[in-house]
């Protein structure tokens, strides 16, 4: 089973979990085509035209989405916000005004767009902040149409500790260049300890994720024991897509950073994504 089938099996299990026990409301069910049909796996979801917020918050079928709702009457935000609040999902789910034309997000961030009333936002604006591989899926006529933003020619991937397989450190990439501006900030905000081993090791990064293992035990003393993590983000919005606990990695008591140096070789990306289920 390929890394997409696996993926979609995954979702299909969420979303069954999530609606045990009690019939799928209509938005329920409608999200569920809606992420069905864009193939969209996790990450942040940005909801054109929420409404009352039912079919936004219902885009947050698992715990690897962020949804972010917009509308242009503060009525419906009002009504939308009552409603996320009700459902316990304040935070994951959060609903904003947006009134013209621009939407309030860096380039490359978002990983879907559901536009039911788009307004005033044109294509060209929602292409803009859509991360490479994301998915615009717009309604007009009554019909919804499915737009996927390329991944640029230009952009390379860093699939194992040296680059690629060849172990050649050089990336093939031109579109990278001098830091900018801070595409996204994720949690924890401090690691252990400054003198002994690094917190996280052994990044690597493909098909607009990174994976990396993260020590996420106690701050207050490294003497403490570790709790390693295999994780997945997004990429570009940094969306914990899921995680897995290692039961045995590296001490926290080595006294360089980056530890022994065959730690971050054992990872790659392939492996990694397959083997944790898809992300």
């Amino acid at each position: 089973m390929d890394t997409l089938a696996l993926g979609k099996m995954m979702l299909g299990v969420a979303l069954a979990a999530g609606s045990a026990g009690a019939a799928a409301s209509p938005e329920q069910q409608q999200a569920r085509q809606i992420l069905n049909a864009t193939g969209v796996r996790g990450g942040l979801i940005v909801h054109l035209g929420c409404g009352d917020g039912k079919l936004t918050a219902a885009l947050r079928a698992a715990d690897c989405y962020v949804v972010h709702g917009l509308d242009s009457d503060p009525r419906n935000v009002a009504a939308a916000r009552r409603h996320v609040q009700s459902m316990g999902l304040y935070g994951k789910v959060s609903i904003d005004r947006c009134a013209g034309g621009q939407l309030p997000y860096i380039d490359n961030l978002v990983n879907l767009i559901v536009a039911e009333n788009p307004g005033s936002v044109p294509a060209d604006e929602m292409l803009r902040v859509l991360a490479p591989g994301g998915v615009a899926y717009a309604r007009k006529d009554g019909q919804w149409a499915k737009t996927v933003k390329p991944r640029p020619r230009e952009m390379d991937e860093w699939t194992h500790y040296l680059h690629d397989p060849t172990n050649n450190a050089v990336a093939h990439d031109s579109l990278v260049g001098p830091p900018r501006h801070l595409q996204w900030v994720g949690s924890p905000m401090w690691s252990r300890h400054h003198d002994h081993m690094a917190s996280m090791t052994s990044l690597v990064s493909a098909n607009g994720r990174i994976f990396y293992i993260m020590d996420e035990g106690p701050r207050e003393a490294i003497l403490l024991p570790a709790q390693w993590s295999l994780i997945a983000r997004d990429a570009f919005n940094g969306t914990v897509l899921w995680k897995r606990p290692i039961t045995e990695w590296n001490t926290q008591l080595w006294p360089l950073k980056s530890g022994p140096n065959q730690l971050p070789r054992r990872p790659t990306s392939d492996l990694l994504s397959v083997g944790a289920g898809g992300g």
